[in-house]
């Protein structure tokens, strides 16, 4: 289901903590980064901290500029973004600042939980979420319920966590301050998981006074149906890829991308491409490839339409030559018409080879885009 573009913000110590153990919040940025901080609030929908947040900085998470306020009021907004909050119990002091300042005011939390937030008569929006909290399910209902499409999530560490090493963040802001903490008891940003493997892809680094900020995407494919950010942004890539395919009234504008496990591309690839005029997305990108690189069995082919199923310029159809070269997932963004072949469904041909298909329709206007002078009159049809 879509969600909200999601951006971790922290700032930590050279040793990777949050905070110290002294009865006040330890100021790890100064003026110049509290600004930039003021200004991303200022740019999102909606901003969420953790329960533990609230109760260990008790914050208020505004946009401070009067300027950043009239500007988003200018352009149709609400004065403050959305305040999300998670808590398993729903056990939250009513008198926080959470509560009473900004503007509107949401708590994301069990059955249980919110039987105890009603209790407790906070001044917000109750959410339940079943028995336990599941973040696809939160995310979701902030998309589609709220209209939230960027999300900042400001902490705790536990809620960072979660949201990496269950593949929803896209997107982390990481400062570091020139100071030390070296205390075990305090908190740190990331706790144990199951991150990607890998690297993630350094974005940007900027000085800001004495601290650095550090931009970062994660890369790294999913592992089944449920798709990852980094899923998103590699379909995006391949929807980017087939603007560059020559045009053409007889074939579909298609990109691909083939992924490793760990977020390596391995290979790139587009409809048409090295004046081939019947060359195929996937078919160009896996010729990039040794055929016995053992990183395809555990690979992610993107691309933007659906692998084709029968195709009379070559022997073998993308299906076919996915599933021969080791692919055991494939994320597309359409399902192909019938403008060319009725009813070749290559997500079943790689479905019936063993292969994990997963579709995610939120990108599909844009693989259509290049598209659009093949559509009239097929839009809607599924097959190929």
């Amino acid at each position: 289901m879509p969600h909200p573009y999601v951006l971790l913000s922290a700032a930590v110590s050279l040793d990777g903590y949050l905070d110290d153990t002294g009865p006040e919040r330890l100021l790890l940025s100064g003026p110049a980064d509290f600004d930039r901080v003021d200004e991303v609030r200022a740019s999102v929908d909606a901003i969420l901290v953790g329960a533990g947040t609230i109760r260990a900085d008790n914050p208020r998470l505004l946009v401070n500029s009067e300027e950043r306020r009239a500007a988003r009021t200018a352009a149709g907004r609400a004065e403050y973004p959305l305040k999300v909050t998670v808590s398993g119990s729903g056990d939250l002091d009513p008198e926080a600042r959470f509560w009473h300042t900004g503007g509107e005011k949401i708590l994301y939390t069990t059955d249980q939980g919110a039987e105890r937030a009603r209790t407790l008569g906070l001044a917000t929006d109750v959410v339940p979420l079943g028995t336990d909290l599941d973040w696809r399910r939160l995310l979701t209902h902030l998309h589609d319920v709220r209209g939230v499409r960027r999300l900042m999530v400001e902490g705790g560490g536990l809620i960072h966590t979660q949201l990496l090493t269950q593949g929803l963040a896209d997107e982390l802001h990481l400062v570091l301050a020139p100071l030390f903490v070296g205390d075990p008891k305090a908190p740190r940003l990331f706790g144990p998981g199951g991150y990607q493997g890998g690297r993630l892809r350094l974005l940007e680094t900027r000085r800001i006074e004495d601290v650095v900020l550090m931009r970062y995407e994660p890369t790294a494919p999913g592992t089944g149906p449920l798709a990852t950010a980094a899923d998103h942004h590699w379909l995006a890539l391949a929807c980017e890829l087939a603007d560059l395919c020559p045009p053409s009234d007889t074939a579909f504008s298609v990109g691909a991308v083939v992924v490793a496990a760990d977020g390596t591309e391995l290979a790139r690839g587009h409809s048409r491409e090295g004046g081939d005029p019947v060359a195929h997305a996937e078919e160009a990108a896996l010729a990039k490839l040794d055929p016995s690189d053992p990183r395809l069995a555990t690979a992610t082919v993107y691309s933007s339409l659906e692998p084709c199923a029968r195709r009379a310029s070559r022997p073998a159809p993308c299906a076919r030559l996915l599933l021969d070269a080791g692919v055991r997932r494939v994320v597309t963004a359409w399902r192909e018409p019938d403008t060319f072949v009725r009813a070749a469904d290559g997500s079943g041909v790689l479905a019936a080879g063993g292969a994990e298909v997963v579709v995610l329709p939120e990108h599909e206007h844009r693989a259509k885009a290049p598209n659009r002078h093949l559509l009239q009159g097929s839009e809607g049809r599924s097959g190929r």
